[in-house]
């Protein structure tokens, strides 16, 4: 038994609506960090070589951690102990009041044994709910949830597992070999029927890839000090969630759909203090996708990101492309992005076939060294375009001390006509190196103040 620090957590329930929200800006988002309070632990635990774990790299620890967590649980909670090891494993369920602690000198080492991510759980595939293989690290209905330490946890994603099914040859598909296409269109047509989610199921033969770490319908969340490799699909997804708390995470993996951290339809979120090197957006915030978003319609909101650092990724702080139920109230500070294969630093993206509004999105204080697309870039033609019948919305996007050093554009953005980017303001921003002009189509109520291009003042418009 191994003793931890705790104190009490008081438990409080939220509840989603779309009923009126609080405004909320710089003078006042502190409100939000209020609400953000990660739990804490009682003074006990076990450790998992106790329930017949080995830390050779061979021995299946799946039940042996499951077990361990279990029994922490029975007993009102606290510490499940990895250490001193390399730990072969399958899905590991966390329950609530347990903190999952893989220390400095552990690896937890996920299995490609497909049949290690089975029975099928309820889960998300591309943000559209079905029963398929569980994430790596799942939780549904939990509350006061933990997984801290400094040790490393391996998706093993690679070209000759997991990231093959998405096929493409650049992650290492070949004529013949499993794909996702077809389970994938089948789901997508499943939703938009309406089908219930659990009579949607996949899993084996289906080939749609799991998640690494996925709190679904939890509360009271921490993940702190961890390092993420090589997911199959999207490494952080917390879904309908609400009090989470990640920190100091690092997350690396260039494989396809390897986004770092999607939060959806989840509020009262802080992700601070941490790294990605990521094959897609590095965070990307997120609420449903079409008819399923539809159903469900929950907003992501009340989102706080400090002190991060992003390399690799298709975006950097991204909202979308899945923002079918909305997102509100996200504020950015203090973070640095660099590296020509990050394509874009702060990214809106959506379209008439997701739709959805977002609205309130605060960004200060970023350095971005070099991006490949735009520092500022705004796109309601993502994939299908303009072909469905529910336009987005977005409007009350802030940008101020941002500076960036590289990239094609400044500001790119391409709204529709009848749905413009309604009220966009640059202040105190320097972009230097850019190549091309800004693109402003259907924006309205711009306002630039202290914004400088290539060192020219650009010109204030408002309209």
């Amino acid at each position: 038994m191994r003793v931890f620090t705790c104190s009490v957590l008081l438990v409080v329930i939220f509840t989603y609506s779309h009923a009126q929200q609080p405004s909320y800006n710089w003078n006042n988002y502190t409100k939000i960090l209020k609400k953000i309070t990660a739990p804490k632990f009682k003074e006990q635990g076990y450790d998992i070589y106790s329930f017949g774990a080995k830390g050779d790299g061979v021995t299946d620890c799946t039940n042996a951690i499951n077990e361990a967590i279990a029994a922490c649980n029975k007993i009102g909670g606290g510490l499940v102990i990895v250490q001193n090891g390399v730990f072969l494993t399958g899905s590991i369920h966390l329950l609530s009041n347990v903190n999952l602690h893989i220390a400095k000198t552990a690896v937890l080492k996920f299995t490609t044994d497909k049949a290690k991510y089975l029975p099928l759980v309820l889960t998300r595939f591309e943000s559209v709910e079905c029963m398929n293989y569980a994430p790596f690290i799942y939780a549904y209905g939990q509350e006061n949830i933990a997984i801290t330490g400094e040790g490393i946890l391996d998706g093993q994603g690679s070209n000759d597992n997991w990231w093959n099914w998405v096929e493409k040859p650049q992650y290492g598909w070949k004529k013949g070999d499993p794909s996702q296409n077809t389970a994938r269109k089948k789901l997508m047509e499943m939703a938009e029927k309406n089908v219930p989610p659990e009579q949607r199921t996949f899993g084996e033969g289906s080939y749609l890839r799991p998640n690494f770490i996925q709190p679904y319908k939890c509360k009271n969340i921490l993940i702190e000090g961890i390092t993420l490799k090589n997911s199959p699909m999207w490494f952080l997804n917390p879904v309908l969630s609400s009090n989470i708390t990640i920190k100091n995470v690092t997350v690396e993996g260039l494989g396809p759909n390897n986004d770092g951290c999607d939060p959806e339809c989840s509020k009262n979120i802080l992700i601070k203090g941490c790294f990605f090197n990521t094959g897609d957006d590095c965070i990307a915030i997120k609420s449903g996708r079409n008819a399923d978003g539809r159903r469900i319609n929950v907003p992501s909101e009340n989102i706080v990101i400090q002190d991060c650092i992003m390399k690799e990724g298709h975006g950097g702080v991204v909202m979308g492309s899945e923002v079918t139920g909305g997102i509100r109230n996200v504020f950015a500070e203090n973070c640095e992005m660099d590296s020509p294969n990050l394509e874009r630093a702060i990214r809106f993206k959506t379209n008439s076939v997701r739709g959805g509004e977002i609205e309130n999105i605060y960004v200060r204080n970023i350095k971005v060294g070099e991006v490949k697309y735009g520092v500022l870039y705004v796109d309601f033609y993502y994939e299908e375009g303009d072909a469905g019948k529910f336009t987005p919305s977005i409007k009350n996007i802030f940008l101020k001390n941002v500076t960036s050093e590289k990239s094609e554009y400044g500001v790119w953005i391409k709204a529709y006509d009848r749905s413009p980017v309604a009220k966009l303001k640059i202040e105190n921003c320097s972009f230097n190196n850019v190549k091309k002009e800004n693109v402003l189509v259907n924006v309205t109520n711009i306002s630039f103040k202290k914004f400088k291009i290539n060192g020219k003042e650009v010109s204030g418009i408002n309209k």
